[in-house]
């Protein structure tokens, strides 16, 4: 790695224009200092040089708002050094300055937090770090701090540090930084915020190694309040003790989420696990602490939240799927080869089978999701998986042509299908009655 880093180095420094430099800045140093490998993307801040200058050496301009290059053979991103003024609200409100005489440190000092203020110079990772604004310090003490009050000007930051809470989870915000966000959220700045920037930023987070985090973080400053309100009144609703030890549902919901992760589940399945007891936060309070009915609200608010942040089209239909028939499929450990057949059929599966696993796994990850039930079997994912298999290979053009032959047409075909699936799960599971009890 250092090796390949030094001729990197090299080979940008033999296409800077005279008089530039170039520095590896950012996620990169932060990696390499915590002894992270492969070390986050490499990106460069360059001085002493303008963007007429990077143009005739080479380098291929993309930035839109501020001049970014790439270089010709690495295809790496070049930044120029730059300073920036706020001119309005929200991430898009800002005018960037770049020239020849703006210093890294003036770079440096716009980052969001102080891990990520750090700069190397291009030789040798031996080298010491360029760290004006403590940003060794707080790796050292595990803490995530804005470097500047330019924090606020900048709503996304907000969810870049909830994300790198979820991604350091022995990292603490520090109390100034959480008073700063709390400030922000109360100056309308997150509602600026466009959907597709939210989910970008969620996305990447519930990827993390504890994504459980990036909500506490963002619930913690009242983002999750304007962002996905949804969600955020989930906490400290009750629910049975009997069935939910851990009584409140935010919390519960947090825990279907870590088993999700323990699975090493896909984003459709991390998400699904966020909103599959949404109904639970307007149930009515004299029903409480049952839920009755939740499935179908779950349902309801599922639709809001996917159009409000424009969720990925798999991420969107396997929550409405889970939201709707999580109960059913809980259910289903008990259900006859008639009963499975047709949750089979409405989740769609033998048209959708890989969303459908997917729903098992949701479902999974909802059962474990619950104080003293994290290593419990989970019986209807055998089952239904056994009946779905059972039912998807039994060969479906003998059974049309027998029932054309009959005279069927249309739904009579369809129905000669449907019972001899039927049939064939009920064999499957008196071949296999210890799958019963599993």
């Amino acid at each position: 790695m250092a090796l390949a880093c030094f001729v990197m180095a090299h080979t940008a420094e033999l296409l800077l224009p005279a008089g530039a430099t170039a520095y590896l800045v950012g996620g990169a140093v932060r990696d390499r200092l915590l002894g992270l490998r492969p070390y986050a993307d490499q990106d460069w801040v360059v001085t002493g040089t303008t963007p007429e200058a990077m143009l005739a050496a080479g380098f291929q301009p993309v930035g839109k708002d501020f001049p970014v290059f790439l270089h010709p053979w690495t295809r790496q991103e070049y930044a120029l050094a730059r300073t920036e003024r706020k001119t309005a609200p929200g991430y898009h409100g800002f005018v960037f300055h770049t020239a020849p005489e703006v210093r890294l440190e003036d770079d440096l000092l716009r980052r969001d937090l102080t891990i990520n203020a750090m700069a190397a110079p291009p030789h040798s990772e031996q080298a010491p770090v360029i760290d004006p604004y403590g940003g060794q310090q707080d790796l050292q003490a595990k803490v995530l701090r804005h470097v500047s009050p330019a924090f606020a000007e900048d709503p996304v930051r907000i969810l870049r540090l909830a994300r790198f809470a979820a991604r350091f989870p022995e990292f603490v915000v520090a109390p100034e930084t959480e008073a700063l966000m709390g400030d922000m959220v109360a100056a309308g700045e997150v509602d600026a915020l466009v959907p597709e920037r939210v989910w970008q930023e969620l996305a990447r987070g519930l990827m993390e190694a504890q994504p459980a985090r990036m909500f506490e973080v963002l619930r913690r400053c009242g983002a999750l309040q304007r962002l996905w309100p949804e969600l955020n009144r989930l906490w400290g609703v009750p629910q049975r003790a009997d069935y939910h030890p851990e009584v409140d549902t935010g919390i519960h919901t947090m825990m279907v989420l870590s088993q999700a992760v323990r699975m090493g589940a896909p984003l459709s399945v991390r998400f699904a696990c966020l909103c599959h007891d949404l109904g639970k936060g307007n149930t009515p309070a004299d029903i409480l602490p049952r839920h009755l009915g939740h499935e179908n609200r779950s349902e309801q608010l599922t639709r809001r939240v996917v159009q409000r942040l424009r969720i990925p089209n798999d991420c969107a239909e396997l929550a409405l799927l889970v939201a709707h028939e999580h109960s059913n499929i809980h259910r289903a450990a008990d259900f006859d080869a008639a009963a499975l057949l047709r949750l089979i059929e409405r989740c769609d599966a033998f048209r959708r089978p890989q969303r459908f696993h997917e729903a098992l796994q949701t479902c999974e990850a909802d059962a474990r999701g619950r104080l003293g039930f994290e290593e419990q079997p989970y019986r209807s994912r055998p089952r239904l998986e056994r009946a779905f298999a059972v039912a998807a290979a039994l060969p479906t053009a003998p059974i049309a042509a027998a029932a054309i032959a009959r005279g069927a047409k249309g739904e009579a075909i369809a129905q000669a299908i449907h019972k001899a699936r039927a049939q064939a799960i009920a064999q499957a599971l008196a071949e296999a009655p210890a799958q019963r009890s599993e």
